[in-house]
């Protein structure tokens, strides 16, 4: 089976612990997958061993693992790694999904394998799993226009309406769902990449 044709069996969505983070524009990861367990009735709970919220739902009869690191976004990887070993998933079988800065709110876009682009949650889970083959979900929030910005902005809540596009790009992308548990790739990336 190609790489490409990977049934999904693992959802992390990347973000901070914590009420100070919740609302901030870095943890759009786990903003999806919050709506993957609301749609699905999952239940997100502690789990030590892992370090983090993880829940299992079942998708049009199959079988998905979902996972909130609780360890900060730089230290992702450790999360990752423990519950991918302990459940024996490969990283192409992976969607990680965070926030992109290159990206406007409202626009989401699948990418497989590829680097970190600066991501430092990315970064720390390439490292960590040795493995760059897992695929991306990039959940667009906006670039501050100025580098030097870009930390504070993303430690920093949306507005109301970058926040409403932000939401319905996550919906969008929660649609498509099913397609990835199939290993249909192709027309996850066509409706996604194609939405207005």
């Amino acid at each position: 089976m190609a790489a490409t044709d990977t049934p999904v069996r693992l959802i992390v969505g990347l973000g901070n612990p914590g009420p100070k983070y919740e609302r901030t524009r870095h943890n759009a990861g786990f903003w999806f997958v919050d709506e993957v367990a609301r749609r699905h009735g999952g239940s997100l709970r502690e789990e030590r061993k892992f370090h983090g919220e993880v829940a299992r739902v079942t998708v049009e009869g199959t079988d998905l693992h979902l996972l909130k690191p609780t360890t900060f976004m730089n230290h992702s990887g450790r999360s990752i790694q423990a519950l991918a070993n302990f459940f024996k998933i490969p990283a192409e079988a992976m969607l990680v999904v965070h926030d992109e800065i290159d990206l406007p709110p409202g626009v989401v876009r699948l990418k497989r394998g590829g680097g970190h682009g600066g991501h430092n949650g990315l970064r720390d889970t390439v490292k960590a799993l040795g493995n760059r083959e897992f695929a991306r979900l990039r959940i667009g929030v906006g670039h501050p226009g100025n580098a030097k910005d870009v930390v504070p902005y993303v430690l920093s809540n949306a507005g109301r309406d970058e926040q409403t596009a932000i939401d319905q790009a996550i919906d969008a992308a929660a649609d498509v769902l099913p397609w990835l548990l199939e290993g249909e790739w192709d027309r996850a990336f066509q409706r996604l990449h194609t939405a207005a």
